[in-house]
């Protein structure tokens, strides 16, 4: 058996017992919840041969067979193959045991006769163990090399931005996991070219289905993602296939997560806890074998502690977290990006547009631009449009930008225009951190996670920090 692309986990689970009827039993149970990539044995003696022949994400081994018992085979899986976690399932509640097993190296001691759901998360805990030690690994090879395994997958997101080039590795170590995975940012920052990126370099075999879930009411999301029967309700003429279902083997990109409903927040809760889904109309719950990705502008901490984002669900989403720096903060990138769109803008309008990327780069450098590289790509557009010479020059950005470039001086450079000016007299240290507190919210929108990250500091620092600015009249 090899690993198979668009099930679940990628690398299969190896159960071990001589009894052949619970080993099937428990195969369907866990098939049943969406694990699907599973390698049965009964002979506990050709443990070693299978693991040394493919690749396993978890092993699940009886305690007492004939040949070679499950207490046995702990040491010697872990001195060949460490990374993987071996669980240990028992007919009896035997506390030494037990005891010993874990002390021998194994990951965790599970009862025969406990109810199922106990079993299915013990086996998902040992997948997702195995999948956070590969990932880790995948992460400290990346850090000392620049070159991406995949380049080609990043190929519509033009940077020469050394921090997007970290954003990209960390893709490259996530992406082949089933875990979701949270991608957060400033509206325009390319969330969803991110999204179908992780989705390219996952391999699975399925399509990438996005949808915007903010337009969306709690009726319609359960509609648009789970589908529903014929004569579910009023209308329901014929029966319709849900987002899910679409996305069956691939991916499902649900942008702007963070305005969905407390009613539909449960429901996807239930979708990633249990992997399955019931369409409107139907008490038959589906398989699902999306994986989901989901993506916000806003910040979801801060939500949950005004109530209005289930931290449960969040505990879920996060399964890895990709966070994409505002277009202000990779400066570097503007030449590069001007001289894409104003190619596409001349494309688009037929026509050649001539412009200077470097002196166009250091003019915009100087503003916020709030809406990131959407914004920078419908100003460049818009400014191609009205360039009656098809020359598209820094006095034409700067009247459709109107008075938001005030202070411009071209003798400048692009990163002295990126700092903050303390004048002739140094601050005080906690004038200092005042000042950078701020500058880092005005940079990242009042998000205060990423402000946080932007410096170096906690966001429960930045909000005691504008705690005791409120109590002392800063």
């Amino acid at each position: 058996m090899q690993n198979k692309i668009g099930s679940f986990p990628l690398y299969p689970v190896l159960l071990v017992d001589d009894e052949e009827a619970w080993l099937q039993s428990l195969k369907a149970v866990l098939r049943s919840r969406g694990i699907d990539n599973i390698a049965l044995l009964t002979d506990s003696r050709l443990v070693l041969e299978a693991l040394a022949k493919e690749r396993f994400c978890a092993v699940a081994v009886d305690i007492m067979m004939p040949h070679v018992s499950g207490e046995e085979l702990i040491p010697r899986i872990l001195a060949e193959h460490p990374e993987i976690p071996v669980l240990v399932i028992s007919g009896l509640n035997q506390v030494k045991t037990a005891v010993n097993c874990i002390r021998l190296g194994a990951f965790d001691f599970i009862i025969k006769t406990e109810d199922r759901d106990s079993l299915v998360a013990g086996v998902r805990h040992a997948i997702e163990i195995f999948e956070l030690r590969q990932e880790n690994d995948s992460l400290r090879r990346r850090l000392f090399r620049e070159e991406l395994d995949h380049p080609e997958v990043f190929a519509e997101i033009i940077t020469t931005s050394r921090r997007m080039r970290a954003v990209f590795q960390y893709v490259e170590a996530v992406a082949p996991t089933g875990r979701p995975v949270l991608i957060t940012g400033e509206s325009g920052v390319g969330k969803e070219l991110i999204a179908q990126a992780i989705h390219k370099a996952s391999g699975r075999a399925g399509r990438f289905v996005p949808v915007n879930v903010a337009s969306l009411d709690d009726n319609i999301v359960a509609d648009t993602l789970f589908g529903h029967k014929k004569g579910a309700y009023t209308g329901a003429h014929e029966a319709r296939t849900g987002l899910i279902e679409q996305a069956k083997d691939g991916t499902l990109f649900l942008d702007e997560i963070g305005d969905l409903s407390q009613g539909s927040q449960t429901k996807l809760l239930r979708l990633l806890q249990e992997y399955e889904y019931l369409p409107l109309g139907s008490d038959i719950a589906k398989r699902s074998s999306a994986r989901v990705i989901a993506a916000t502008h806003q910040d979801l901490a801060a939500l949950q502690e005004e109530g209005k984002f289930r931290k449960d669900l969040f505990f879920r989403l996060r399964g890895h977290v990709v966070h994409i720096p505002a277009l202000r903060e990779r400066l570097e990138d503007l030449p590069l990006l001007i001289g894409h769109f104003v190619s596409e803008a001349g494309e688009q309008c037929g026509r050649r547009i001539k412009a200077d990327a470097s002196e166009l780069g250091a003019f915009l450098a100087g503003y916020p631009f709030p809406g990131n590289v959407r914004e920078l790509q419908q100003l460049i557009h818009d400014a191609a449009g009205i360039s009656r010479d098809g020359h598209l020059r820094v006095e034409t950005l700067e009247a459709l930008l109107g008075g938001t470039m005030v202070g411009y001086d071209p003798g400048i450079s692009t990163g002295a225009r990126n700092t903050i000016s303390f004048g002739a007299e140094l601050p005080t240290l906690k004038e200092a951190r005042t000042r950078l507190i701020k500058e880092a919210l005005a940079r990242t929108g009042g998000n205060r996670s990423a402000a946080a990250q932007l410096i170096g500091i906690t966001r429960q620092a930045v909000s005691k920090h504008l705690k005791t600015g409120e109590k002392s009249g800063e």
